[in-house]
């Protein structure tokens, strides 16, 4: 059975092309994946400043033209490369397919959003367990309380994923992920999930549930699904965005948003 840690980008895609579907953490170790989210043109302005008005949750590693498919982060088809898709019709979701080329529009413009599994190799190396991959599940996400800054018609709350971390290793997260801000960066939140008005842990929103360990607490990141939640709240005719968890995994190494 193939490594999915030791897999290039290329072949990952091609398994997801061919319909492939997993969730992608622990994929392709030393390459960025990010999320993804395609909106007609129109709005895509007002996604742009959504973005630049809330970066923790939405870090814009590459914008394409209204209908290019691929660009510099990748050799390959946005809408035949991700393992699996969410299709939303005015905020509504409509269908959930491994290719979204009947859906494709010449007007969608694409944002590829930095996503936290970039850095989940960089925890490991630190020795920082990584308990959705421990577990064998996709990482659990939220919506919280705290809203985002609006943008023109686009509003919607901050979404985070959380992951058990040793007491005593929480420093260490903090430390190791604060070199990556091109996706997500450090935690926004440490410990009680109250805070962030998040009533159960075992009843996440997206992803799923993951076990708490003795001695962990919960960690949370600002989480790339947070535009998925602006489109349902702010209702576009149409957006195409990955399924959370089953990332665009890019040609970009990691490296290239590691900073000192």
């Amino acid at each position: 059975m193939t490594d999915v840690a030791t897999m290039t980008p290329t072949d990952a895609r091609r398994r997801f092309r061919d319909g492939h579907v997993a969730p992608t953490t622990g994929w392709c170790d030393g390459w960025t994946q990010a999320n993804l989210l395609a909106v007609p043109e129109a709005l895509a302005w007002d996604f742009l400043l959504f973005a630049q008005r809330n970066p923790k949750p939405c870090p814009v590693l590459d914008v394409l033209d209204a209908g290019e498919t691929a660009g510099p982060l990748l050799d390959g088809d946005i809408r035949t490369d991700v393992p699996r898709y969410r299709v939303y019709v005015d905020g509504e979701l409509v269908d959930e397919p491994t290719d979204v080329t009947r859906w494709w529009q010449a007007d969608l413009v694409s944002f590829l959003v930095g996503c936290s599994f970039t850095f989940e190799a960089a925890l490991r190396e630190e020795s920082v367990p990584v308990r959705h991959i421990e577990q064998g599940t996709n990482v659990p996400m939220y919506r919280t309380s705290v809203r985002c800054r609006a943008a023109g018609a686009v509003s919607g709350p901050l979404v985070v994923s959380m992951r058990p971390v040793p007491a005593d290793l929480v420093a260490a997260a903090v430390r190791v992920t604060s070199r990556y801000p091109s996706v997500h960066g450090a935690p926004v939140h440490v410990g009680d999930p109250d805070a962030l008005g998040i009533a159960d842990l075992d009843r996440p929103d997206f992803g799923d549930v993951v076990r708490l360990e003795p001695g962990d607490v919960p960690v949370f990141w600002a989480c790339g699904v947070t535009p998925q939640a602006a489109v349902m709240e702010s209702r576009p005719s149409l957006a195409i965005a990955h399924a959370p968890g089953h990332m665009l995994v890019t040609d970009a190494r990691n490296s290239a948003y590691q900073v000192p």
